[in-house]
């Protein structure tokens, strides 16, 4: 079975860029013809991973491949963001999620309880902000799960994040991150011989997943953010007087890849030489902040 574990619709919200945030959204693809596109593209399951939302799932609950599914933004102990897969949810089980999303300990222990799959996505890139070492043994020791194929980053970010998570033992996931509806299931997780739902998850947590699909570039990422601009002007007529600025989105995209391959090659070569530190050490931290949340 094939499912793109990252995806997004309009449901995400406002675009984080600043100025942008103020006229744009960061998707605009609407729910339906992203299942559409999943379906077409030979997804066996479908979900949705708006940004700390599932208001997306109302049109798609009628399908029987469909499951509910979220990217938190969650606040780190360092102060840093960064985001979370968490799959297979229920709507109570969103309402507690986003209770806790900014403190962490809690969000961990609530996942741990309710036996939720979760994984951390694109951990090598720059698109929450900066990042801290000790957001990487956070990583390493509480996560199960790490993006390692991400329709967006760069080959070359995808190919060390693998590295990260095969050197932490991970499960590996692969989503497309598509915030334009073109970009749906070009990266995606698959699960040889699950049939269902519940052993496609069975196959991930058991480590029988693969990642498989393409990474980003730089056309693609060009005219994704173009398709994005144009339904921008589409849903907001009055921004149309912006459609000069549609000459800087080349710029702005190769830029953009530049940071995250000077981010991501940092952080790689960090991670990826550094003696793993203790994770007795690091589960005394959790404990004690947990006690001190009581």
């Amino acid at each position: 079975m094939n499912c793109d574990m990252h995806v997004h619709t309009k449901f995400s919200g406002p675009c984080t860029t600043p100025i942008l945030s103020k006229i744009c959204q960061e998707s605009y693809s609407e729910p339906e013809i992203v299942y559409s596109t999943l379906r077409r593209r030979g997804m066996d399951l479908v979900t949705l991973t708006d940004h700390d939302s599932i208001d997306g799932a109302e049109e798609l609950r009628g399908y029987a491949n469909f499951f509910l599914s979220e990217e938190l933004t969650c606040r780190m102990p360092s102060g840093t963001e960064v985001h979370v897969g968490v799959y297979d949810i229920t709507e109570r089980q969103h309402i507690q999620l986003q209770q806790r999303r900014n403190d962490l300990v809690s969000l961990l222990m609530y996942l741990t309880e309710n036996h939720l799959f979760f994984s951390v996505n694109h951990v090598l890139s720059c698109l929450t902000g900066k990042r801290e070492a000790d957001d990487y043994v956070w990583f390493r020791n509480y996560f199960p799960a790490v993006e390692s194929r991400n329709g967006q980053m760069l080959a070359r970010q995808n190919d060390d994040t693998q590295r990260l998570a095969r050197q932490w033992r991970k499960v590996e996931i692969g989503g497309s991150d598509a915030h334009a509806s073109a970009s749906a299931g070009t990266a995606f997780t698959e699960v040889p011989g699950a049939r269902t739902k519940e052993e496609f998850f069975a196959g991930l947590r058991a480590g029988r997943g693969r990642v498989a699909g393409d990474s980003g570039n730089y056309l693609k990422l060009t005219r994704d953010v173009l398709m994005i601009g144009a339904s921008m002007m589409g849903d907001t007529p009055w921004t149309l007087s912006l459609l000069p600025l549609a000459l800087l989105v080349p710029v702005a995209t190769f830029l953009n890849y530049r940071s995250e391959r000077k981010f991501g090659d940092f952080w790689a070569q960090r991670m990826l030489t550094q003696p793993q530190s203790s994770r007795k050490r690091w589960l005394h931290v959790v404990q004690s902040a947990a006690e001190g949340a009581v």
